[in-house]
């Protein structure tokens, strides 16, 4: 399914080759994709020029900024974006989730993503 308008998307994920592997399916798609290795540089880009529809971006990250923090941060700097969670933990193992933000279980398939994607822009 392509997009008949670019979307800014922002990609927050600290596994290498997952991201690489991610954000060029995601490009594929038609959405303009930033990607950022851990929650400071998501909540730099956050704080940049770039709007953005959507952030996706893992929960556990090396360092002192979770996924749940740039989650805040969107609230914060971008509050038109919607934002998707993604954990390998089950949800009841996480801080309370607002109620706007969506969760994605790991490991998930790229369809599934795209779905949860587009769901949100909905």
């Amino acid at each position: 399914m392509s997009l008949d308008m670019p979307i800014n998307l922002l990609f927050v994920e600290d596994e290498d080759d997952l991201r690489t592997i991610v954000v060029e399916a995601l490009s594929d798609q038609g959405f303009i994709v930033t990607a950022a290795s851990d929650g400071n540089e998501a909540i730099a880009q956050l704080r940049g020029e770039t709007k953005y529809a959507v952030v996706v971006t893992d929960v556990s990250m090396p360092g002192d900024v979770s996924g749940l923090d740039v989650a805040a941060e969107v609230a914060a700097a971008q509050p038109g974006a919607r934002v998707l969670v993604v954990s390998g933990l089950q949800r009841s193992q996480l801080p309370p989730i607002p109620t706007s933000v969506r969760f994605l279980p790991k490991p998930y398939r790229f369809k599934q993503l795209i779905t949860a994607i587009h769901e949100q822009l909905s």
